[in-house]
């Protein structure tokens, strides 16, 4: 027995040896087909096995084959992301993948298939077994057809030239286990390193641009073919540039040669050479050299994670100095690029580290070199706009307020979630941009700005060009700091916990303060508390492992303020109960601003902003509206609007007041309380008021990329309208008790939605659902069902006509949920204004109204783009009459869906509509006028 493991020590000891200097070697012959976007590929791979596990089948990332259909991982992910340019490609503009031959190194077929039916996995079955630190070499012979840039905007041109990634077939990662992952748009291809030798052969008047050292090894002297020869070792991931005429630009300096063809605003070069030497310089003191001789960056990489703000304007409105514009770029892209190449980090699932670094050193190198950059640039000396509190924030400043506002959201996710599991706005911001900010968090509460540097340098040379991870990273963190750091990996890092501490109390003891602060959340993170002498600073204490609530006692130097993260370095999600004043009544002074602004937590802030709205009876109204929401939203909000209507002369307006409450991260995770209160003419000279009281409470499924969402609301809503003396109404005053169950769940494909409503009076009850469905099916035609069915449970309102029963086309909205523009109008232009609830028809008939129960079926698809041919069929009936059977058809023209449309019935009850007298009183639209409704239109996909 200890013979044999003597032998097994010893087979493992070698295998281990030789592991250390083994290398995977891939050798490509690739042809360019520039006509047809093919690229006929013969692969020569030699997988050494590095690991200690014998291998009989090898995987490997065949990711140009993602783009094949809109059922791969990839075309989903597009749909899932509102991204509908690959959904409604045509085919010749995917690309894909056709393996025509996989042999060994004697030309003997292999088994091989593609990994339980994902498109972009393969696995081939070795001839043998490799043993740890033994190869195997693999032949394959396959063609890629290149897909359109369009949709990652990396691919074919419409110049003629071609910008490739995973344009390859290269082996997976194999660490105890397969690192495999299909392609999603991440840019997150986990590749070993490898020595390349790549052999392409491509027309004569095409140039091919890489990081790989190239040497032209033949060419026929005519205006044909030419084979371009590219090698490199220890590449992960090779792109090629394939282009006319090349874009690229280079720079030498540190011994590495710059490529970069990275828009330069028509920067001088030697402005060029200034700066990207600078950004060379200050990543190899921070890091560590670079290892290859050339870095090639590209205006794609750029693009694909830019610095995103103000500087993505429009060049004539851009802030920015062009200087500052075109370094800031090129610091995002390279220090990106630098990480990527050479620190080989699991992109899919432990990338958290690499972000912090990145961003870290981007704000690091901001206060190095331009220490007074504004987050709005030049901006921030213009009169008026530097009033603002936006406009003393410093550039870094963005990097906070990105993570603030999914927090705000309770859409923050933990660093350490796979990244195809990010909601889209926390995958290309605010967890990268957290990441960082925790760096500088960490770098305050250590107190020695040299440890976070060193931690990085030493973590980059000791792993550079070697597999590892995180945990790696938090031994060399750990090693150098002399505090207990566990929270920054336990908190911060792996959860989505706030920070939020406020100074509960404050009690003087002779010479002492004994100061209570409370922690608002339930980690274990620390915070600093700051003594004043009205502006001179007293005393800086670090507060840590705050359970609940903590006493501390500092020194009562004269001390007149205490403040919570004075230097707002730590990234708490509410900063405004920082501050405890000990020598006034009130904490912080009110400010008033004109205009809403980012959130100044030194003062208690109310904006207030000129609002002008319309409908036919107050015609224009003014309104100043005074309120407490900042840019980013707040839990606590109110909003007081007093109004003056220019046509009804009367003195109108609407308050609200609510509160969010986050009860947990998924399942019930969010109830909402709120009152409001509104006051406007409900027809000429007759004003009403409606008071509402209502709960809110919300669910949502684990995965927040999910756009499933449930809301159970109850209101109480009471309405007092003004009485018509010449034709009153019977009813002005009513109270209904409203209790609404929603569902939905919303994508690019497919879109469930249904309502469940009650509604309870003194004088009626009535039940009722809507179910709406939309599809869009492979061959790009749409179609969206809708129905609708109700009933009253009791009905006593006949004396108030049919002001509360169910609509076929236009509800009398008698809860006041709906803008109208004339919402008592029978005739003229507004009159035609439809909203799509309840009976949802669109021609106006002869039984409108149903004061028994009502169900109607509503169907529309696509005729050409945004043309439609609608149709609608129901059953109405009231009291004392048979149900009638009604139906209309006609043309809907959505021009921007849900919320501009135009509706031109064409056939009824009433017979051919088309042909009728004052058809065009017939037609009938949508119309959204709500600023804050048509931005969702812009943010669905990022949220």
């Amino acid at each position: 027995m200890n013979i044999k493991r003597l032998y097994n020590f010893i087979i493992v000891f070698f295998a281990l040896t030789i592991t250390s200097s083994a290398q995977h070697s891939i050798l490509i012959d690739a042809q360019l087909d520039p006509q047809k976007k093919i690229l006929t590929i013969e692969q020569e791979i030699t997988y050494t096995n590095t690991s200690n596990d014998t291998l009989s089948k090898i995987f490997f990332h065949d990711w140009a084959h993602s783009f094949s259909n809109k059922n791969t991982p990839l075309g989903k992910r597009f749909s899932e992301d509102f991204l509908k340019k690959f959904y409604f490609a045509k085919d010749n503009e995917r690309g894909s993948s056709v393996i025509q031959k996989v042999t060994d190194n004697n030309s003997q077929p292999l088994l091989w298939s593609r990994y339980n039916k994902t498109p972009d996995i393969i696995w081939i079955e070795t001839s043998q077994p490799i043993y740890p630190g033994q190869n195997q070499t693999f032949l394959l012979k396959y063609q890629i057809k290149v897909p359109s840039n369009k949709f990652t905007r990396y691919g074919y041109h419409a110049n003629g030239n071609f910008s490739l990634k995973y344009w390859y077939i290269v082996p997976a990662v194999y660490d105890t286990k397969w690192n495999i992952y299909s392609h999603k748009n991440l840019d997150d291809l986990y590749a070993p390193l490898a020595n390349y030798k790549i052999n392409l052969t491509i027309p004569e008047e095409y140039e091919v641009m890489s990081e790989l050292k190239k040497e032209t090894i033949s060419s026929s002297g005519e205006k044909t073919n030419k084979t371009i020869q590219l090698t490199g070792d220890n590449r992960n991931e090779i792109n090629l540039y394939i282009e006319k005429n090349l874009s690229f630009y280079s720079f030498s300096t540190n011994g590495t040669e710059l490529v970069s063809n990275i828009d330069d605003n028509d920067l001088m070069p030697k402005m060029k050479s200034v700066a990207i030497d600078r950004i060379i310089t200050f990543l190899n003191q921070r890091l560590g050299p670079y290892p290859f001789d050339k870095l090639l960056v590209s205006e794609n990489d750029y693009k694909n994670n830019p610095v995103y703000g103000l500087n993505q304007l429009p060049d004539i409105l851009r802030p920015f100095p062009d200087g500052f514009q075109y370094e800031i770029k090129q610091l995002k892209t390279i220090t990106g690029n630098y990480l990527e190449k050479t620190l080989l980090i699991d992109p899919r699932n432990d990338t958290w580290v690499k972000d912090a670094i990145h961003i870290y050193l981007m704000m690091v190198y901001t206060e190095k070199y331009y220490p007074e950059m504004k987050i709005i640039g030049k901006l921030s000396k213009v009169i008026g706009i530097r009033w603002f509190h936006a406009a003393d924030l410093d550039f870094n400043d963005q990097y906070f307020l990105a993570y603030k506002n999914m927090a705000r959201l309770f859409l923050d996710q933990p660093l350490t979630m796979p990244r195809d599991e990010l909601v889209k706005f926390n995958r290309n911001i605010a967890n990268s941009y957290k990441a960082g900010v925790g760096f500088k968090y960490l770098e305050d509460y250590l107190g020695d700005d040299n440890i976070v540097d060193q931690s990085i340098k030493d973590f980059y040379t000791q792993n550079v060009l070697k597999h590892t991870n995180s945990n790696a990273y938090k031994k060399v963190l750990s090693s150098l700091s002399s505090k207990d750091i566990e929270w920054f990996f336990e908190d911060f890092i792996a959860t989505n916990k706030k920070l939020d501490f406020k100074i509960k109390s404050v009690k003087k003891r002779n010479d002492s303060l004994e100061v209570t602060i409370k922690n608002k959340s339930d980690n274990t993170m620390p915070v600093s508390l700051y003594g004043f002498r009205k502006k001179e600073l007293v005393s800086k204490t670090w507060v840590t492992e705050i359970n609940d609530t903590k006493k501390v006692t500092i020194a009562n130097e004269d001390i007149s303020k205490l403040i919570l993260d004075y230097d707002q370095n730590i990234p708490e999600v509410n900063r405004r109960n920082n501050y405890r004043n000990l020598k006034w009544i009130f904490n912080k002074p009110i400010q008033f601003r004109f205009l809403e602004d980012v959130e100044d937590p030194r003062y208690s802030q109310v904006f207030f902003i000129p609002e002008i709205e319309f409908n036919v009876y107050d015609g224009f109204t003014l309104a100043s509206k005074f309120y407490n929401r900042s840019i980013i939203r707040r839990n606590f909000e109110y909003n007081i609007s007093p109004a003056y209507g220019f046509k009804s002369n009367k003195l109108l307006g609407s308050a609200s007041i609510f509160n969010r409450h986050q009860i947990a991260d998924y399942g019930l995770y969010q109830i909402r309380y709120g009152v409001s209160g509104s006051m406007f003419s409900y027809a000429p000279d007759l004003l009403f008021r409606r008071f509402s009281t209502s709960v809110s409470f919300r669910f949502r499924p684990k995965d927040l990329r999910s756009n499933e969402n449930q809301r159970l609301t109850l209101r109480n809503i009471n309405v007092f309208r003004e009485r018509d003396e010449e034709n009153p109404v019977v009813t002005p005053d009513y109270n209904v008790f409203n209790a609404r169950y929603r569902y939905s769940d919303f994508n690019l494909i497919n879109f469930l939605g249904y309502t469940i409503d009650y509604q309870l009076s003194k004088n009626f009850s009535k039940v009722s659902t809507t179910i709406n469905y939309r599809k869009l099916f492979l061959n790009n035609r749409q179609l969206n069902l809708r129905l609708f069915a109700g009933t009253f449970l009791f009905n006593d309102t006949e004396k108030d006509g049919d002001f509360f029963s169910f609509a076929l086309d236009r509800p009398t909205d008698y809860l006041f949920d709906y803008n109208y523009l004339g919402r008592s109008e029978d005739t003229g232009f507004v009159s035609q204004q439809i909203i799509l609830a309840e009976g949802g028809f669109k021609s106006q008939l002869d039984y409108p109204f149903a004061n028994q129960w009502i169900t109607t079926f509503n169907a529309n698809t696509n005729i050409w783009n945004w043309i439609y041919a609608y149709g609608d069929v129901g059953l109405v009936k009231n009291k004392n009459i048979s149900p009638k059977f009604v139906y209309d058809a006609g043309v809907r023209l959505s021009l921007v869906a849900d919320y501009f449309e135009v509706f031109f019935p064409v056939v009824s009850n009433k017979g051919w509509e088309i042909s009728q007298p004052n058809y065009e009183e017939q037609i009938r639209f949508i119309i959204t006028l709500s600023p804050e409704t048509l931005i969702g239109l812009f943010t669905r996909e990022w949220y």
